[in-house]
């Protein structure tokens, strides 16, 4: 199992940073990359517990299908998101805010799990953990960049 922490320092309330992390619309803007599009379940505005969204989008050279369900959630200060159906064996992703003197920590937390064994293994370390570590890190910036503007209005003004 391979495990991804990310921090982020962000200018800006918790309560903006934690609506737009679970933000549907914000996610298919930082994805723009991939083509993201949300298909089934939640597809706009925020996600809530006991919630799911699949996704569909282009990784590694194919189009992918990945259902995630929110299993925990404590506003503004944590939730979890969880894969309920895609291509990895297990995938769970723990969102944590803590206010600070300069606004909002942004702490992720990512385990996951390829299948196929050994060779999954070696894929998790060798290759998938960096793919996804660089992923959460551009989503972040997209969070950061909209949270510490006036961008952030456009995103919860409906939510």
């Amino acid at each position: 199992m391979a495990e991804i922490n990310i921090s982020t320092q962000i200018n800006a309330a918790i309560e903006i940073v934690f609506d737009l992390s679970r933000s549907i619309d914000l996610h298919l803007i930082s994805t723009g990359k991939t083509g993201e599009k949300a298909v089934a379940g939640v597809t706009a505005g925020l996600i809530s517990l006991d919630e799911t969204v699949t996704w569909e989008a282009r990784h590694l050279f194919k189009t992918r299908l990945f259902t995630s369900r929110i299993t925990a959630m404590q506003p503004p200060f944590y939730f979890m998101d969880e894969m309920q159906k895609g291509d990895f064996k297990k995938f769970k992703h723990e969102h944590f805010f803590q206010k600070n003197e300069s606004g909002t920590l942004m702490k992720d937390k990512i385990l996951l799990q390829s299948p196929f064994g050994l060779i999954g293994k070696l894929a998790d370390t060798i290759f998938l953990k960096n793919y996804i570590k660089h992923f959460l890190i551009e989503r972040n910036e997209v969070i950061k960049q909209y949270a510490e503007t006036a961008q952030w209005k456009k995103i919860l003004k409906s939510s």
